[in-house]
């Protein structure tokens, strides 16, 4: 464990695993039996983890703070300084996305809004969750920083009503970059009701564009919007669970959830 915690912003090799005297297939195993997770999993979790606490202590506030170290972390790493680059008018006072932590019956979470509204919705141990923070910093031009805004605020309200199971619907303000294509499959997944499932083939077709089922499947995978904009309602044609970022158990979780909740009819 100690190389773990003393390697916050890098990825452990197997090769450093067998330099210091440690089997990598037994850390993996051990990994898995004791957390539940695979160790390039927990590494993930433990590096963006360490990221939210340091952006929390307010290191941001300089040009160094996301400049020092995060190679690969390259999400909370996307620098101040690449930011200014690229707009000679951006200052951190005018263009911020904030990031906060919240805990769910599934999991912890990470929130982020800016003054338009929630732009991220994940799960801590999202496979691909530093790609999206480096896609969303430079999408929106803005730096990530600690905080919470009204946004995040009724969004942890609003979430903690749905996981009592006394609201189906969000009513927080979404702000989702993305192609035109995208966000019409983000707002199509949105009319799919609370309790029901529905496949990419129904939705593809409810699009107007019936064979764009590969395209659809694509946008529902980029949704960084979890649960909200919910693409754990979507299934496979013949009725399995397919593909969720959040892994399947949640997956599974989610929709028993809605559908013991759901208005009777």
């Amino acid at each position: 464990m100690h190389l773990v915690r003393d390697s916050t912003k890098t990825k452990i090799t197997d090769q450093q695993l067998r330099e210091a005297g440690i089997r990598p297939i037994f850390v993996r195993r051990w990994f898995n039996q004791h957390y539940g997770m695979t160790f390039q999993t927990f590494q993930r979790m433990f590096r963006i983890n360490h990221a939210f606490q340091e952006l929390k202590t307010g290191k941001t506030a300089t040009h160094t703070a996301l400049d020092s170290g995060y190679d690969s972390l390259s999400g909370f790493g996307y620098t101040f300084k690449k930011l200014l680059g690229h707009s000679p008018t951006l200052h951190l006072e005018n263009a911020v996305i904030l990031i906060d932590r919240l805990t769910t019956p599934i999991g912890p979470m990470f929130v982020c809004a800016t003054d338009e509204g929630i732009c991220l919705l994940e799960f801590v141990d999202r496979r691909m969750l530093e790609t999206e923070f480096e896609d969303l910093q430079r999408r929106l031009k803005a730096p990530i920083m600690a905080g919470e805004n009204a946004h995040i605020t009724q969004l942890k309200q609003e979430l903690e009503e749905y996981f009592l199971g006394s609201r189906t619907e969000f009513s927080v303000p979404l702000h989702t970059p993305g192609t035109d294509f995208q966000n019409g499959v983000w707002q199509m997944l949105g009319t799919i009701p609370y309790g029901e499932t529905a496949s990419y083939q129904e939705q593809a077709t409810r699009l107007n564009n019936p064979k764009a089922v590969r395209a659809v499947a694509r946008a529902n995978g980029m949704n960084r919007v979890a649960i909200v904009i919910p693409c754990h309602r979507v299934i496979g044609k013949d009725g399995s669970l397919t593909g969720y970022a959040g892994g399947l158990e949640r997956k599974r979780w989610l929709l028993d959830h809605e559908k013991s909740h759901a208005p009777k009819a």
